[in-house]
């Protein structure tokens, strides 16, 4: 693999236009079934009806796991209280970018204890790599994942009468704008199982509405924020390497680009959590 700076001058010299071209070529269409955003086995499942998983398993293999970032964290933060004080009123219209916050943390980003949604409500620690302690999980990881709920379905995710929507839509981080595809870059993230269809840089994964017809208006719409995502991931890939210290503390430490954290978004060093120390 090339290393992540030259990754990420290819991510940057991405063609939005050949990038359409290859999701119209391949072809999708949202169908709503909302299968990205449940677990893998969860409460409609016989096997995983405790918290351990199927066979006493970690459940880490089972629930929803997607990557979001500190910058999208706070963003959701934000987004979920005002989708509260709207009586939870979103669509989930297919591809609906919207207009709703910067992402980028420059505007009521929370940095003062304004969020009436707490970290945790939003984001957990990436599963993979902790453990069960005596007190609970504990071990080092990296980045962190959406919040799941009982049965492990995304925390946002709704269902009316077996059609699924997202209840901050437009707010969704980058993998979900993106879901099912994926660009053949190294140190950028892949959906859940392998990629079943390719066309030039752009990976297809396993999803229902691959192979509909997309209008080309939507076909150039993900494909920007398909080149958007894979510029961020290996910008905050980037990051997390400068930003690594081990951290020698009990329970569980998250290394995200911002420097290590606590479970509930708080810098170990009780620096920023809004920011890193790392020179840019």
């Amino acid at each position: 693999m090339e290393s992540l700076e030259a990754e990420l001058d290819r991510a940057r010299a991405l063609d939005v236009a050949a990038l359409a071209d290859a999701i119209e070529s391949i072809g999708f269409e949202c169908t709503r079934c909302g299968a990205c955003c449940k677990a893998v086995e969860g409460c409609e499942d016989d096997s995983a009806d405790d918290a351990d998983g199927p066979d006493g398993a970690d459940r880490a293999g089972y629930d929803h796991v997607a990557t979001v970032f500190p910058d999208e964290v706070r963003r959701l933060q934000r987004a979920a209280g005002d989708a509260s004080d709207h009586g939870d009123s979103g669509e989930g219209e297919t591809l609906d970018t919207g207009e709703a916050g910067s992402g980028d943390g420059s505007e009521g980003d929370g940095r003062d204890g304004g969020y009436r949604y707490d970290w945790r409500d939003v984001a957990r620690p990436m599963p993979y790599g902790l453990s069960e302690g005596a007190d609970g999980p504990e071990g080092e990881t990296f980045e962190w994942a959406l919040q799941v709920d009982d049965c492990g379905d995304c925390t946002f995710y709704a269902e009316d009468d077996g059609v699924g929507r997202c209840t901050v839509h437009a707010d969704r981080p980058l993998v979900c704008r993106t879901y099912p595809f994926s660009v053949a870059l190294g140190g950028t993230s892949q959906p859940m199982g392998e990629a079943v269809d390719g066309e030039g840089m752009v990976r297809a994964h396993e999803c229902e509405g691959l192979g509909r017809d997309i209008p080309r208006a939507d076909a150039e719409e993900l494909a920007a924020a398909l080149k958007e995502r894979a510029i961020r991931e290996l910008e905050e890939a980037i990051g997390v390497r400068e930003a690594y210290r081990p951290a020698d503390v009990d329970g569980v430490v998250v290394h995200d680009s911002e420097g290590a954290k606590r479970p509930d978004g708080t810098r170990i060093d009780g620096g920023d959590a809004g920011r890193s120390d790392r020179k840019p």
